[in-house]
């Protein structure tokens, strides 16, 4: 047997169909004999039913944990029979020639112990950890504080990803990506299998480096080129991967170098996680604090200028309103603006103009609300509020246009233009159409192009200003798709695949599928925004609902349950609304919620529904999170909040 595929997945089910089917029309062009192998580490997505049902010649092993990496692709080479063994992973498509190509060159290259290859990400941009180094302590060095970025040409500076090399050119490399790593088996049996004390970082470096100690070489073939859609299964920007890498680097440094330059290693990158940390932190505060400072500054310093005015008009002179209205009143109002502000969504980017005036409004009737509470001694103005709200709506719009037109960052304002799509393949269109309304993003497909039509892809991009190719695998092959995002990645494109089956459309951090989602194009109630809000809310009404329980207990139709629920949903035990209980699925793509006083179910009372609208209640409700759901589901279902939970 010529060549043996290891795919270890865990959670990626759309992107592991993919990748299995471009590996099986890879497979098909072999002419000797291949085996394909799926390690599953006790994925809750449905993966290990899905290869079942759709590649019965695929070998699956399924671990009861995550085992990690190294340790289940290490399941599979004990099993392996291939000359050569392929670590892949599932997040990648490759080419029909991709086999074949690399095995003809490990059997021209006797010395060649492993082999990767070209890479783009999603978007069809090169991936530069195609080729890398080994990472040194000058190495890492250079390039943790940018000297790789500044002098990339530099065989000094620019050693971390080889940027000096032509990545056109096969070269002899020392470190292969874990993503796509081409091994001789005979050479396994002799170094040894993956070290299994590297979790999931660390392992390709290590054993790349065992492969040239060994007295083989590595290479870098750029004669095929695969797409790795890059992190699917892990989130490289947090802290848990940062924590992770570093104890493989760790590992890697004790095991391989010296004493004391481990040590200079070891010192590099603690200083590395801590120094990004800092500035990841640093970041986060200037991002989160930026603009409330900005509405605030803007908004007290026009009431220098509206209180003296008012004064003139009201009384004939000035100075009328003591010092605490200056040091508590005014900063109370502009408070109870900036958190009505967040609560609304005013605050995230891009900005709506509709939810900037939402939020002062909303914030300026809370203050009204509570102003009338206040006794005659403490009501300073009712019109200096009103005044005041006025001026922040024109100020802030102002503020966010002056930002929008700047182009400061990411700043903008979002006009919900539409996505305008190319879609390239013979394909239903219809299924398309309904795949991409799941996504609930504007679009509009500006036109179907058959395959015969793709020579002429880069002009119809530039006449008809697409934002977006989606290729059907169906119709072309996934050379034409790679060949075509590579040429046309200069077009600054998005692109998307659709498997065969149109069960789904796959992208670079996106999947549009009817019982899937991800949360980058949802607002979904994951978001910790958004499940600070509902908090938010469930602590405020359970407050209002204890403040005038005389009124409302007549309407509950379960008394004795009204308090203990409210004091649940208060201390954080139970929410107010929740998902409703579906017996017959597995709602495991759906984010973790408290139990519910109330249900999706109760927007829409006195119905009788099949398991599978319930579901789709509960995954409406939580890819597309809105306060104002909640509080029609409060509303409708009023008279059950004593509901035995």
């Amino acid at each position: 047997m010529k060549l043996s595929v290891i795919i270890v997945n865990y959670n990626v089910k759309y992107f592991l169909e993919q990748c299995l089917y471009s590996v099986r029309k890879a497979a098909n062009l072999l002419p000797s004999e291949i085996e394909i192998f799926v390690v599953d580490n006790n994925s809750a997505d449905g993966s290990c039913a899905m290869v079942k049902q759709k590649f019965a010649e695929v070998y699956l092993i399924e671990n009861k944990q995550n085992t990690g990496f190294s340790r289940a692709n290490n399941q599979a080479i004990r099993l392996a029979k291939g000359k050569y063994v392929l670590l892949l992973n599932p997040d990648t498509v490759v080419q029909e020639e991709t086999f074949v190509k690399i095995v003809n060159f490990m059997d021209s290259h006797s010395e060649a112990g492993g082999l990767g290859v070209k890479m783009i990400d999603g978007n069809g941009n090169f991936l530069p950890e195609s080729k890398r180094s080994l990472p040194t302590p000058a190495v890492a060095f250079y390039k943790i504080f940018g000297f790789s970025k500044i002098f990339p040409k530099s065989k000094t500076f620019g050693k971390y990803h080889l940027t000096y090399l032509d990545k056109e050119k096969t070269n002899e490399v020392e470190i292969l990506s874990g993503a796509f790593m081409l091994l001789r088996k005979e050479m396994l049996d002799k170094i040894g299998l993956l070290d299994e004390t590297f979790f999931m970082y660390g392992e390709d470096i290590d054993l790349s480096y065992r492969i040239l100690k060994a007295g083989y070489k590595n290479f870098y073939f750029p004669e095929t080129t695969i797409i790795h859609y890059k992190g699917e299964s892990t989130k490289k920007n947090s802290v848990n991967y940062v924590l992770v890498f570093y104890e493989a680097m760790l590992i890697f440094a004790k095991k391989h170098f010296s004493q004391q330059n481990a040590k200079i290693f070891s010192y590099i990158i603690k200083f590395a996680v801590y120094f990004r940390a800092f500035l990841s932190l640093l970041k986060r505060f200037i991002d989160a604090i930026f603009l409330p400072f900005c509405d605030s500054t803007f908004i007290f310093l026009g009431y220098f200028f509206l209180a003296p005015f008012w004064e003139l008009y009201k009384f004939g002179k000035n100075d009328i309103y003591p010092t605490e209205y200056w040091s508590i009143v005014v900063p109370f109002y502009i408070f109870i603006w900036l958190i009505s502000l967040y609560l609304s969504r005013g605050y995230e980017k891009p900005f709506k103009f509709f939810d900037i005036l939402k939020g002062l409004t909303l914030g300026t009737i809370a203050i009204l609300l509570i102003y009338a509470l206040l006794s005659e001694k403490y009501r300073y103005s009712r019109a200096l509020i009103l005044l005041g709200f006025a001026y922040s709506v024109i100020i802030l719009m102002f503020f966010r246009t002056f930002l929008h037109f700047l182009k400061f960052q990411n700043y903008q304002f979002s006009f919900s233009q539409k996505k305008r799509l190319l879609i390239v393949g013979n394909v239903e269109q219809n299924e398309i159409l309904n795949l991409l309304k799941q996504s609930e993003i504007h679009f509009e497909v500006v036109d179907f192009v058959s395959p015969s039509q793709v020579s002429s892809l880069r002009e119809m991009v530039k006449m008809n200003k697409i934002d977006e190719i989606i290729f059907s695998a169906d119709s072309l092959s996934s050379q034409e798709i790679i060949e075509n995002m590579w040429n046309l990645a200069d077009c600054k494109v998005a692109y998307k695949i659709i498997p065969p089956e149109n069960v789904a459309i796959i992208g670079s951090h996106s999947i549009f599928a009817e019982e899937h989602f991800y949360e980058l194009n949802m607002n979904a109630i994951s978001k910790p925004q958004n499940r600070l809000r509902k908090r938010f809310l469930d602590i405020s009404v359970s407050l209002c609902l204890f403040l005038f329980f005389p009124i409302f207990i007549f309407a509950i139709i379960n008394k004795k349950k009204y308090f203990l629920n409210i004091f649940n949903v208060l201390r954080g035990k139970n929410t107010f609304v929740g998902y409703v209980s579906v017996s017959h699925f597995n709602e495991i793509h759906l984010p973790r919620l408290k139990k519910g006083v109330l249900t999706v179910a109760d927007s829409l009372p006195n119905i009788d529904f099949s398991s599978e609208i319930l579901q789709k209640l509960n995954m409406n409700y939580a890819k597309n999170y809105k306060l104002r759901n909640d509080l029609l589901i409060l509303f409708l279902g009023f008279k059950h909040l004593g509901r035995e939970i």
